[in-house]
């Protein structure tokens, strides 16, 4: 009985080192002909195949995270709809990987986000920034200058798929800033004084007129020089700009006010005499702050837009003169 064991256990062991020899002769087969690799399909298609899909995959993750690593440090994020999925596969050796083609694929899908913030005013966007360390100079430095506008001034954090033009601290200061209205004088004078011209010679050439000039009011174009109307008897020798009554009038350069009071269809009007005998008018104003004589410096508030004398609604008439001739304000201005 013994030996009957000894003789089975003796073919059983045989039997044994000749399955192991043959699994191993196939597992070296396999090994030799044949590898282990990532089947790649996006949204059911195939796209390839991938040697190492956990180094594809953190790829893929640290490019939705922060985009493509270049210079642009305001991609908040990529969203991509449709993410890789991986099947293992044994395939011959001969199989090529393509990693950075099936990365470049799910790149083309993508959506990138950039974060960066927004100036507001009024709840309207009015100037962009690359950070918010940018956003908060431009806010305190309004408030140390006492813009009055500060109170609707506000910071947004967006997230968009187009990237705006950001502007610098101090351009973005410089075009929010909205000085204290500081009447040159608390007269309001309604009377006439000083001469004013208001012939209707005009000119369409463009002259150099030796001085900087600055925009009295923003708003909008409603009538432009040279053109006629029902209610005007010659070609319009200025140009009109429609803005709120009430909205302050800045004097375009420094020099002295010659006229102040009503004249005619012009209504309540101020007319200033810069250098190179140049003069600008401001007319159908509701209200009139500085008299004839005064010395203005440019962006002192001098009147108020209404809509007195031949007007039919709220604008500023403004004319520039030489030697009494009006010439298109457009040249120079808005």
């Amino acid at each position: 009985m013994l030996k009957k064991v000894l003789v089975f256990a003796r073919k059983s062991m045989k039997l044994t080192i000749l399955i192991a020899i043959s699994i191993f002769l196939i597992i070296c087969a396999v090994v030799l002909f044949f590898k282990p690799i990532y089947s790649v399909t996006i949204d059911g298609e195939h796209v390839g195949y991938s040697g190492d899909k956990s180094a594809l995959q953190a790829r893929i993750n640290a490019y939705i995270e922060s985009g493509d690593g270049g210079d642009n440090s305001n991609i908040a994020f990529v969203q991509i709809n449709n993410l890789p999925e991986y099947k293992l596969c044994l395939l011959k050796r001969n199989v090529v990987t393509n990693d950075e083609e099936i990365f470049d694929k799910i790149k083309q899908s993508g959506v990138i986000y950039y974060k960066y913030y927004a100036i507001m005013e009024d709840e309207q966007e009015k100037a962009f920034v690359s950070n918010f360390s940018e956003a908060e100079q431009i806010v305190t430095q309004l408030k140390e200058k006492e813009s009055t506008n500060i109170d609707k001034i506000s910071i947004a954090e967006l997230y968009e798929t187009n990237l705006q033009e950001f502007t610098t601290v101090e351009n973005a200061v410089a075009s929010l800033y909205v000085k204290k209205v500081v009447p040159v004088t608390t007269t309001k004078k309604k009377t006439s004084s000083g001469k004013v011209n208001t012939s209707s010679n005009v000119s369409y050439q463009k002259v150099s007129l030796g001085i900087n000039l600055i925009r009295p009011i923003s708003g909008t174009i409603t009538s432009r020089f040279g053109e006629r109307s029902s209610i005007r008897v010659s070609n319009h020798t200025g140009l009109d700009i429609a803005a709120p009554r009430g909205t302050p009038i800045k004097a375009a350069a420094s020099g002295t006010v010659t006229f102040s009071g009503r004249s005619g269809s012009y209504g309540y009007m101020v007319v200033i005499i810069h250098e190179n005998g140049i003069q600008t008018y401001y007319a159908h104003c509701s209200k009139l702050y500085v008299s004839t004589g005064t010395y203005v410096n440019q962006g002192d508030v001098i009147a108020a837009v209404g809509s007195t004398g031949n007007s039919t609604g709220n604008h500023l008439h403004l004319e520039i003169r030489v030697n009494g001739v009006a010439y298109n304000p457009q040249y120079y201005l808005y």
